[in-house]
């Protein structure tokens, strides 16, 4: 595993907002991935200071990640330091497992979820 191969599991999610990928808008890139063992973190700037949708992006990242990565796999997700208005509130929500479990048992968050991680239509 690598930062290549991490960064093609993520690049394709949709943003919840805008018809356009995390990659496309500049959300995520290779630059923000590493990959220490069996470490991998990742952050990623949202496209406004105040982006309403840091939390559920940051979800689709672990949500992602999770699924795709072996069990064995500690993924840690972060806004890029000083990029949103809420960055530790964001932060605490997606690292934090149980917290991030109980978002998913909403099944509303779990279906925008579902939709951003969609494959692309051809």
């Amino acid at each position: 595993m690598d930062v290549l191969a991490v960064y093609d599991l993520i690049r394709d999610i949709k943003d919840p907002e805008f018809p356009e990928t995390l990659q496309d808008l500049g959300v995520v890139s290779e630059d923000l991935i590493s990959v220490l063992g069996n470490v991998v973190t990742v952050q990623f700037k949202p496209t406004v200071p105040h982006c309403s949708m840091a939390t559920l992006i940051g979800l689709c990242l672990q949500t992602k990640l999770t699924r795709e990565l072996p069990l064995t796999t500690k993924v840690d997700v972060y806004i890029v330091p000083g990029c949103h208005d809420q960055e530790e509130a964001v932060n605490k929500q997606v690292n934090d497992k149980e917290r991030r479990a109980a978002a998913l048992e909403d099944p509303n968050l779990l279906e925008m979820v579902e939709s951003c991680l969609a494959e692309p239509e051809d």
